[in-house]
């Protein structure tokens, strides 16, 4: 264990343990950065009433267990010092030699201080999931960007992880989207959907289903034999589907996630059980008739004059719809996939409908209580008016054009910078995926953001831009040095201030990644990057590493500690999803 903090929070508990008794173990320390030491532990002031005791007086007690002054005290030095500060307020700064001992211990270890976890989950991350018979807009950003951080996350702690893409591929308007494809001829319809024309497509089928009879019961008919699987119905619903998804992977590969053609799990995958969830959910009297709809009645969920919310597992008219699906889906991840968490990254605005399906499922005993799903909501991507983005004609952006927008802007950024066309190309893909993507993990996943490529692609601030320029700085450090990271082993010693603070940064490292797999917060993760890279500005202004007059020891110390920044920035913006390019 390195992480301060965390050393600190175990060390606290001990000794409110041996001063107060081991009910008191469990308390938390309540310990947070300070501008008045390295940390501040707080619980004196949240456990004076509980014990009937001045805050100062069970501070000082706190601290003289920690320190050894205490009769019985903890045998195991504390590493550091420990000051009753104010009314009762713990000031606790380590000593340097704890620091650079914690800090060669991560800078050998090449998973920079994050440990696998010891018990492994399986996890399905439910994400992307865009609709087949539309295009990929900015909508769809979100989920996706957020989606893939959390499988790298769990990944990387050792968790395995099934990546779902819950695709809208099956369902009534695709009797008419099939007919449409045979009236302009397959050649024709497969053109359009590769090139993510999936508006302009629907749109069409759509105004002929609205206004040509004919049409009209053609497509009706073809519900029909698409839902009793017809062979040559089949063929051209994989006809339509598989052009659609090559367009999809086109923005999945320029984006850089890790989404593939296996992990697609769409609403076609469940159509076999629908029935059957059906006839389950009623037989066992957890669904009942209600106007003719079949539906389950979850507990605690009621709508105008505290009328029970129904949440509808059949239409009245025989038809299926999301609740279906989204329970047979349920059902499937528990029993056949055996999963223990279940991660939906979806929009905020599903919210009802998330907490009643977990509700109705965990009626019907399909969610048991070891089995954890959680609804990770997603935000609105909003324009620089603070409404929904959208083009000036108030038609919704095409994603593939926004990431295209994007680089662009970005190898404009870089146009004075003396590269080949080739390698400013490069750059100006990872600038341009990396500023769109860390913008997005940078605000909390359920806060609404404004999309703006000018603060975006900004090399200052919390920016993707400035991040990656940090990693770039730190390599062009070793170009000059003519050494390589892997081999700046130190010793780290610390003597400046700027020294000391980078490498207590360093030590928060693997804490942070698993609170993001805890709490499916990759903007913590971002957060940590930026303070980094912040410290280590600080760090390179004013602890010289190459010049002449720096003692070689001291040039050992500061490349080692370069090496490990740079280790965590790479790591940790990769456990992100954004890339980084060697120079910028």
């Amino acid at each position: 264990m390195t992480d301060p903090q965390l050393v600190l929070t175990e060390r606290v508990q001990q000794a409110l343990a041996a001063a107060f008794g081991t009910e008191y173990s469990d308390a938390d320390p309540l310990i947070r950065p300070s501008q008045f030491a390295d940390y501040q532990a707080n619980v004196a002031m949240s456990l004076s009433k509980r014990l009937r005791r001045a805050p100062r007086e069970v501070a000082q007690e706190i601290a003289d267990q920690l320190t050894g002054r205490a009769e019985g005290a903890l045998d195991e030095p504390f590493p550091g010092t420990v000051e009753v500060s104010g009314p009762g307020f713990l000031n606790i700064t380590l000593s340097d030699d704890w620091i650079t001992e914690q800090a060669a211990e991560v800078l050998a270890d090449p998973r920079s201080g994050v440990a696998q976890t010891a018990s492994p989950q399986t996890v399905v991350v439910d994400y992307s999931a865009p609709n087949a018979a539309k295009e990929m807009h900015v909508g769809h950003l979100r989920t996706t960007i957020v989606g893939d951080a959390l499988v790298r996350v769990h990944e990387h702690l050792g968790n395995k992880v099934i990546r779902q893409n819950h695709l809208g591929d099956w369902g009534t308007p695709f009797g008419m989207l099939i007919e449409h494809l045979l009236d302009i001829g397959e050649e024709t319809a497969v053109a359009q959907l590769e090139a993510g024309e999936g508006n302009a497509y629907y749109q069409a089928a759509r105004a002929k289903f609205d206004t040509d009879p004919e049409f009209n019961k053609r497509a009706r008919a073809r519900v029909v034999t698409l839902q009793a699987e017809e062979p040559e119905t089949m063929r051209l619903w994989h006809i339509f589907m598989d052009a659609t998804v090559r367009y999809f992977n086109k923005v999945y590969t320029q984006l850089g996630v890790t989404l593939t053609d296996d992990d697609i799990a769409g609403e076609s995958m469940y159509n076999h059980m629908l029935a059957q969830v059906c006839d389950e959910l009623q037989e066992r009297g957890i669904a009942v008739v209600s106007d003719g709809a079949l539906c389950v009645f979850p507990p605690g969920f009621t709508g105008r004059e505290d009328q029970p919310l129904p949440f509808m597992i059949r239409k009245s008219d025989g038809g299926y719809g999301y609740a279906t699906t989204d329970m047979a889906t349920i059902h499937y991840r528990v029993q056949d996939l055996k999963v223990d968490r279940i991660l939906y990254v979806i929009g905020a605005t599903q919210a009802l409908h998330m907490s009643m399906l977990f509700a109705s499922a965990r009626m019907a005993g399909w969610l048991p209580d070891h089995v954890s799903a959680e609804h990770v909501q997603i935000g609105s991507v909003l324009g620089s008016d603070g409404k929904m983005f959208k083009t000036r004609s108030g038609e919704s952006i095409k994603l593939l054009d926004l990431l295209d927008e994007a680089e662009a802007r970005a190898a404009a950024v870089l146009a004075g910078r003396d590269y080949d066309e080739a390698t400013r190309a490069e750059i100006g893909h990872a600038v341009g995926m990396g500023a769109v993507k860390y913008a997005d993990l940078a605000v909390s996943h359920d806060s609404e953001y404004v999309f703006d490529f000018d603060r975006m692609l900004a090399l200052t601030g919390n920016t993707g831009p400035y991040l990656q320029y940090a990693t770039a700085r730190i390599r062009s450090i070793f170009r000059k040095a003519g050494v390589t990271p892997a081999t700046a082993t130190g010793p780290i010693v610390l003597g400046h201030p700027g020294e000391r603070a980078l490498a207590l940064q360093v030590l928060g490292f693997g804490s942070v990644v698993e609170e993001v797999a805890e709490g499916s917060a990759p903007h913590k993760l971002a957060a940590y990057l930026f303070e980094t890279a912040s410290i280590f500005t600080t760090f390179y202004e004013n602890c010289p590493i190459l010049k002449d007059d720096v003692e070689p020891a001291t040039r050992a110390s500061r490349l080692a500690l370069c090496a490990l920044t740079l280790r965590v920035l790479e790591t940790g913006l990769d456990l992100l999803g954004v890339p980084v390019p060697e120079r910028m």
